[in-house]
């Protein structure tokens, strides 16, 4: 079975040391290397061979706080994802970290099973979203209603439409090609045409990219998601 690589970026050593336990537990987790700050983090990317599927990582540190280590892989390592850890949950600071290019955020005060669903989710789909970060994009849409968009009708096919959606909708590749009766192949396929049609550099973005440019049903997207 793969393992989910992951590494662990968190000033506060005890608190890190306690996530790096609890995630050393699971059968599909290794922890492949830990950091104290952006910076060294940024560091052991530029050199390292052996890259991780998930970054969690601590938003509030010294040197190089977790936004701006994020803006930096996001243009740097564009597939690299990353969860952010925060003791906030506001919109206005979700919007900052999804804006940046975060897959998915944990509350530090989340329970052990919520973060290993989002590290989960966010190694199988790119990305991890729940109806408050959905509810938060869409008001960015609202707050820029007088915007008119520069995409025509036929900018997507109706099966990249289809599978837009579903990948909105949280579905892994499989998944959509069990419900659209095409190979997972065929699925990753779209995507990757839907990707270099938007500009977006992963997952998360396309996300973020398709419902502030209306291409989902957000309603839709918040119903499944309940």
């Amino acid at each position: 079975m793969d393992k989910i690589k992951i590494i662990l970026v968190d000033d506060e050593v005890l608190f890190r040391k306690g996530i790096a336990y609890l995630l050393q537990s699971e059968k599909n987790i290794e922890v492949v290397f830990e950091a104290e700050n952006g910076s060294e983090l940024i560091d052991y990317l530029r050199v390292t061979h052996d890259f991780p599927d998930v970054i969690l990582m601590d938003l509030k540190m010294p040197v190089l706080n977790g936004v701006e280590a994020t803006k930096i892989i996001n243009k740097e390592f564009p597939n690299l994802k990353i969860i952010a850890l925060t003791s906030y949950n506001t919109e206005a600071f979700i919007a900052n970290i999804i804006d940046v290019g975060a897959s998915s955020y944990i509350v530090k005060n989340a329970t052990p099973v919520q973060m290993l669903r989002a590290i989960n989710e966010v190694y199988e789909k790119g990305f991890y979203y729940d109806d408050m970060v959905y509810n938060v994009i869409q008001k960015g849409i609202t707050a820029n209603a007088g915007l008119k968009s520069n995409l025509d009708s036929d900018f997507l096919t109706k099966r990249e439409a289809e599978i837009l959606q579903l990948i909105c909708e949280q579905m892994s590749s499989n998944e959509i090609g069990e419900k659209l009766f095409i190979s997972s192949r065929t699925v990753e396929g779209h995507r990757n045409n839907i990707l270099l049609k938007t500009g977006c550099k992963n997952i998360a973005g396309l996300v973020v990219y398709a419902i502030k440019n209306k291409l989902v049903g957000i309603d839709t997207i918040s119903l499944n998601n309940k």
